[in-house]
């Protein structure tokens, strides 16, 4: 992340200079995006889902969305252009996090509405929002104050600086919340393809193309976060024990291990790297 502008500039022309950057747009997208939900949220609540504002602000959730991370995937691009590193194939764009993130913002911005699928966006960009505001707003606003040398102190040394109150309470907000919060993220993508596959089963519009498409978006999460491996573990650990209670009728204990074993199948035939690296090399026994 770039550093906000020099302290020294009056602040009219520090916020100028930090709006003039790439990295605004990619914070006022986010912000948009909280905006949104909020908004969206109210008429949640009062059940007008598809009135005009409802509409407005879910669509723009998932625009501001796209956009957000159609700039971090532009800016990685020109990173790799400058450096002059080998042009990436499809496969490696298609295993950036932030590349895949982008692909479902525009699926969710033009498929029916799914209120649930707003809110792992909205986490995330809780956090960005945050860490931008700590790293770059606050300073620019604000800029920290230059620590008296302490008596005795070496004439070239390192000067010191404060930083805000707020930026270290914001500072610290993030480093508690981020990984449980990630957790949530990943237990909220697992319920919304549940919630995606129950509209499949009663044939709604769109619903088997969205199927399929959020089953590879989400194939791909368990091959790369640990959160969404730990939250399929919970589900099943879950319903391990549900199913094995007393009185469980047999029929639905064999249900759940065709299902158990259905996924374990769809899993290795989907594994890229099996693919990619053919068969695993054989371990040295000493």
């Amino acid at each position: 992340m770039a550093p906000p502008p020099p302290a020294d500039l009056p602040l009219a022309q520090r916020i100028q200079k930090l709006a003039q950057t790439l990295q605004f747009a990619w914070f006022a997208g986010h912000a948009t995006l909280l905006l949104c939900v909020t908004r969206y949220a109210f008429s949640w609540l009062r059940m007008n889902y598809y009135g005009r504002m409802a509409q407005f602000c879910y669509r723009t959730t998932f625009l501001s969305a796209a956009l957000t991370y159609g700039i971090v995937v532009y800016k990685t691009w020109r990173a790799r252009q400058k450096t002059g590193a080998k042009p990436a194939n499809v496969v490696s764009y298609l295993t950036d996090e932030n590349v895949q993130y982008l692909l479902l913002a525009l699926v969710w911005l033009f498929m029916p509405q799914y209120p649930i699928a707003m809110l792992p966006f909205a986490i995330y960009s809780v956090f960005h929002v945050a860490t931008y505001t700590r790293a770059n707003l606050i300073p620019t606003i604000m800029p920290p104050t230059k620590v008296a040398p302490a008596a005795g102190a070496s004439p070239s040394a390192k000067p010191q600086y404060t930083q805000h109150p707020m930026s270290d309470a914001i500072g610290s907000f993030v480093k508690q919340y981020y990984d449980s919060s990630m957790s949530v993220v990943a237990n909220i993508e697992l319920v919304l393809w549940l919630r995606i596959l129950l509209s499949a089963i009663i044939f709604q519009r769109r619903s088997w193309i969205l199927l399929v498409i959020y089953t590879v978006f989400l194939r791909t999460r368990f091959a790369q976060s640990s959160h969404v491996q730990n939250s399929f573990s919970t589900f099943e650990a879950r319903i391990d024990n549900l199913i094995g209670a007393q009185g469980t009728p047999p029929a639905a204990r064999q249900a759940w291990e065709t299902a158990k074993g259905l996924a374990r199948q769809f899993h290795q035939a989907t594994d890229v790297n099996k693919y990619i690296n053919g068969a695993a090399a054989p371990k040295k026994t000493s």
